[in-house]
């Protein structure tokens, strides 16, 4: 017999307690991860509705205990069922455990208390409480009374907050006003919804002559019967993406169909929202990390029921709850925030492709740098490529200029800013237009070491240097960007007590406070993880920028990640070689992206732009097509790299992370993982294992880690490596409560 496990309830944390039933013969084929069943459950064996979720090949109690499934809802497929196969596909494809997949696709699981809003009434003909008001007089004890009563005759409808806060009345006399019968206290349901203040008024979208054109396609391969390919929008900075989402949303929404737009970053909530609630206001949701659970739980309600027809937001939004679903964007596809970085560790792009083949919904990836593993999918015929060349209403793309930065040394320049790019700043502050500076490194210095022994200050907990911050006040502050760990900027070397220690390297703290000296008249912001933490901190920052409130901005990469700031002029990228050597074999294709995203903030306006790069390695490839935004030269170098070294999208790649707090155990479990992968070694062509090693960090939290890579030429059998490394995690129980795997299929770079 089939088995078959099966959970009761998926509204709340009652995930980790599955219940396994045998799968009548009648039923075999029918039976599939996420359908939804009647079981007989508890003494009674009442009917319940359940969902499978695995298949155990052994059970660890008699047969005769097994109930069995009495039918399968194949007429009642319900929203749970769909996203528990997704959550199915999830573990198979990205390793992890069913919980954590599931804990992934259904991330609201306990009911949120309604928010209610309570108006009080009037209950009673107006003059019968005049006459009322006449009998009570001014006795002192219904004096509260008769204010209520006042103000219901001018307005016989008032809200709560305004009876109890412009009124001063108590809860008990509302209370006992309602017995008597003088007012009803009537409550209706509020939806938090913390986008509703951006609603405005509808406005209509007009597209240029390439746009139409490239609307008419996807509007014609969305209506095609069965299966979709991806459809790859490769588009300059500024050449109207957007505009096409929009003009495409309002068609599927027209056939009643629903869509997801995911964005890179909570940053670029703000901007993108606002277009998207000018045009289709309240059916438009947002979901983020940063909203409270109140309103992500009422937000995804409001999905199930229908009501919303749109939901924006960065990776999570994918599994948003529509049983209609047509669409699906992914803006910035290019962008690593589409990986996950926790278990599971799922890629966005390849899940809402899945998603989409099973609702029969279309899949839309839009970007100016698109991803190397997309465009080798158009170039295989796996995706179909749409293009936007120019910018839209005639704009000029930016200037873009190469700044060496060894000339400038040799010329006794020690600054941080070139002399060309200080000319710049200077020009335009001059001119009322603003800068945006772009440096990849956020906090004061990159590191403290002792100029006398040459020891960096490292993280006690970690293996790696802790960053310099310096807070609002002048303090100077010891941060572990990894565990986050604190400590106070030691005045001697922990290491042979020298009194010359100081920070090397530049953060954007430090960036800021060169820029106030330098550009005294100049008002600044920056922004950054340290500057953003708050539930609003980023969209306060944009909205003061594109207010005008400042004239230079200050950040990391998320400021030149789709935002539009039409009296940006110049952007300056200070630093362009920080990504570019990383030991990450991506780190060329995350340079191009960002030097091509950051030059594409300039000059977005009516007022033409300059970018300026500086770069000790002016000559590279990526730094030189990047220049010349050139994403198809930069394409084919890198690709020819990728082929020569076996890495994606040519191959497939696994990475299997063995990690625990005993560091002995760590290493004998790598080795006993690699051991039992070597058996694959000979039996595939082009299989290739590569350690195990340490892990980049070697050290995390006080975790050990190890790594060894997988190379093949199929996913097939990176799955058959997977495999063999959880059966050894099975077997060796002595390691099991100390060590832990963790999958990572097509790594966005070095563990």
């Amino acid at each position: 017999m089939k088995y078959a496990s099966i959970i009761v309830d998926i509204s709340h944390e009652k995930l980790d307690k599955p219940f396994t039933y045998g799968i009548p013969g009648a039923l075999e084929n029918q039976v599939t991860a996420g359908t939804a069943v009647e079981i007989p459950f508890g003494k009674g064996n009442r009917l319940i509705t359940g969902y499978v979720i695995d298949f155990p090949e052994k059970i660890d109690f008699p047969e005769d205990r097994i109930k069995l499934i009495a039918s399968v809802l194949d007429k009642n497929v319900t929203m749970e069922s769909e996203l528990i196969s997704l959550a199915f596909w999830i573990r198979k494809n990205y390793g992890g455990t069913i919980n954590q997949a599931l804990k992934t696709v259904l991330p609201v699981k306990t009911k949120i208390q309604e928010k209610l809003q309570i108006t009080v009434c009037l209950n009673q003909p107006k003059e019968e409480v005049k006459k009322l008001l006449c009998q009570i007089g001014t006795k002192r004890n219904m004096l509260a009374r008769v204010r209520l009563l006042k103000a219901l005759l001018e307005e016989p409808k008032l809200s709560k907050e305004y009876v109890r806060g412009q009124l001063h009345i108590s809860d008990s006399t509302l209370n006992k006003m309602e017995e008597l019968g003088l007012i009803v206290l009537e409550k209706s349901r509020v939806w938090r919804n913390p986008a509703m203040a951006m609603l405005g008024s509808k406005k209509e979208i007009h597209l240029n002559e390439v746009q139409r054109k490239v609307f008419l396609e996807l509007l014609l391969e969305y209506q095609k019967e069965g299966p979709k390919k991806p459809q790859l929008l490769f588009g300059v900075t500024g050449s109207g993406k957007t505009e096409i989402y929009l003009k495409l949303i309002e068609e599927v929404m027209n056939q009643g169909k629903q869509a997801i737009v995911l964005i890179p970053e909570i940053a670029l909530t703000y901007q993108i929202l606002s277009r998207f609630y000018e045009r289709f206001g309240d059916q438009v949701g947002v979901i983020h990390s940063k909203m409270s659970v109140g309103e992500r739980y009422d937000q995804m309600l409001r999905a199930e029921k229908g009501d919303l027809k749109v939901m924006v937001g960065p990776r999570s939004a994918l599994f948003t709850p529509f049983t209609n679903l047509g669409l699906i964007v992914i803006d910035e596809e290019h962008d690593q925030a589409y990986k996950s970085e926790g278990v599971p560790k799922y890629h966005a792009r390849e899940t809402a492709i899945y998603r989409a083949n099973k609702q029969d919904a279309m899949v839309v990836l839009g970007s100016a740098t698109p991803s190397l593993n997309s465009f080798y999918q158009c170039q295989k015929g796996n995706y179909k490529l749409h293009q936007l060349p120019v910018r839209a209403g005639n704009a000029q793309p930016a200037k873009v200029e190469l700044v060496d930065l060894r000339k400038e040394l040799r010329e006794g320049n020690r600054s941080m800013f070139s002399k060309r790019l200080k000319d710049l700043i200077l020009d335009r502050l001059e001119k009322k237009e603003q800068v945006i500076l772009f440096l990849n490194r956020r906090g004061y210095s990159r590191f403290v070491s002792c100029r006398n022994c040459g020891e960096a200050v490292m993280c006690p907990h970690c293996s790696v240097a802790m960053t310099l911050h310096r807070n609002p006040f002048g303090k100077e502050r010891l941060v572990c960007h990894y565990c986050g760990h604190e400590m106070d900027l030691p005045k001697e070397c922990p290491n042979c007590a020298s009194p010359f220690i100081g920070g090397f390297g530049t953060g954007t703290q430090q960036v800021e406070d060169m820029v106030k000296k330098q550009f005294p008249m100049a008002k600044v912001l920056r922004m950054d993880l340290d500057t953003t933490k708050g539930k609003e901190g980023a969209i306060k920052i944009l909205e003061a920028f594109a207010g005008g409130e400042a004239d230079i901005l200050i950040g990391t990469q998320m400021i030149v990640k789709g935002h539009d700031f039409p009296n940006v002029t110049l952007v300056g990228i200070l630093a362009a070689d920080l990504s570019l050597f990383a030991p990450d074999f991506m780190a060329s294709e995350k340079t191009f992206d960002l030097l091509t995203q950051a030059c594409g903030r300039a000059g977005r306006g009516r007022k033409p732009g300059i970018a300026v790069i500086q770069t000790y390695n002016p000559e590279h490839y990526a730094i030189v097509t990047s220049k010349n935004q050139d994403y198809k030269s930069f394409y084919k170098e890198e690709i020819a790299y990728r082929k020569i070294l076996k890495y994606p999208p040519v191959f497939q790649m696994l990475s299997i992370l063995i990690s625990g707090k005993k560091e002995e155990l760590v290493n004998q479990m790598a080795i006993e993982v690699g051991k039992s992968l070597q058996v694959l070694e000979g039996d595939y062509l082009g299989y290739q294992k590569i350690g195990p090693v340490d892990a980049r960090v070697a050290k995390i939290n006080d975790v050990y880690r190890k790594v060894i890579y997988i190379k093949a030429e199929n996913h097939e059998n990176l799955l058959k490596s997977r495999d063999l490394a959880e059966g050894v995690a099975v077997e060796k129980e002595e390691y099991r409560k100390y060590v832990s795997l963790q999958f990572d299929f097509s790594p966005m770079g070095g563990q």
